[in-house]
């Protein structure tokens, strides 16, 4: 196979995972508080072509020796734009949107038998039962805990009315005393970009050993007291459907013109292979 239909095979498969990312944010355009993905390239190594007959010519030379050729493309990574959606108001108590742009939720997953922290920004959040009905968990709607600032959020069902104010302080009402029963633990990702999407609206914290950073260089928590949210009100998805569109057309053209490019490889050297 010649160098340029390799080279249009290996950017080919990595054009196809644009258009798996592509595609998601599509399907996601109504999930509540999903980012959408963006997918980045890079050229693949150089490969040094030496089209010199006299090495001597080299003495004194300047520039490097030879045709540096390309072998492709790759997707070089996969980055979620955390930029804030439209807020859509539903008048529920237990629905928040985040006003900050990095800011997020924290919340419990567990996953064979592993339990860890993950992130999110999808403020839809309900109470499910525990300890024989006696109180009640503050939840994702998957049923994940989400965390307060002592861990996951619980207290005495029977109460009257509940809502969540704007610094994340969780208050209810039984007759005509209020009580405050748990925070929510938001955060801001100082390194959005670190952050990497697990799937069902999430993210995770990455191995940081292997980065060389510290939990505080990724992830720091809002400032007491501060208005990171409001309540009754969600924040819809921030997909742009008009350039997911154009990148779509712009992607599968990409993808003909590497496909076409195979073909006239495959057909030059049929030709090749005639002459007598």
């Amino acid at each position: 196979m010649s160098r340029s239909m390799i080279q249009a095979a290996v950017t080919m498969n990595q054009l196809q995972q644009k258009l798996d990312v592509i595609g998601n944010n599509m399907a996601n355009s109504q999930t509540t508080g999903y980012k959408t993905r963006e997918a980045e390239f890079s050229s693949l190594l150089f490969q040094q072509m030496n089209n010199m007959r006299d090495p001597q010519n080299a003495e004194g030379r300047l520039t490097p020796d030879g045709i540096r050729v390309g072998s492709g493309a790759r997707l070089g990574a996969i980055n979620s734009n955390l930029t804030q959606g439209a807020l859509t108001e539903t008048e529920r108590p237990l629905d928040t949107a985040l006003l900050g742009k990095n800011q997020l939720y924290q919340i419990q997953v567990t996953e064979n038998d592993v339990t860890e922290t993950r992130y999110t920004r999808d403020g839809a959040f309900f109470l499910s039962p525990i300890n024989g009905n006696q109180d009640v968990m503050l939840t994702t709607k998957d049923g994940h805990p989400v965390l307060g600032d002592n861990g996951p959020i619980t207290f005495a069902d029977g109460f009257d009315e509940i809502k969540i104010q704007p610094n994340g302080e969780i208050v209810v009402s039984r007759g005509n005393a209020e009580e405050t029963v748990g925070n929510l633990a938001t955060v801001e990702a100082v390194r959005p970009r670190v952050l990497e999407a697990t799937g069902d609206n999430h993210f995770r914290m990455p191995d940081l050993a292997a980065l060389g950073y510290n939990l505080a260089d990724i992830i720091q928590p809002t400032a007491a007291n501060e208005s990171v949210l409001k309540s009754g009100a969600l924040e819809a998805s921030n997909v742009d459907i008009s350039k997911q569109m154009t990148d779509l057309i712009n992607t599968q053209r990409s993808y003909q013109f590497n496909a076409r490019s195979i073909s006239m490889g495959d057909e030059m050297q049929g030709l090749i292979n005639q002459l007598r």
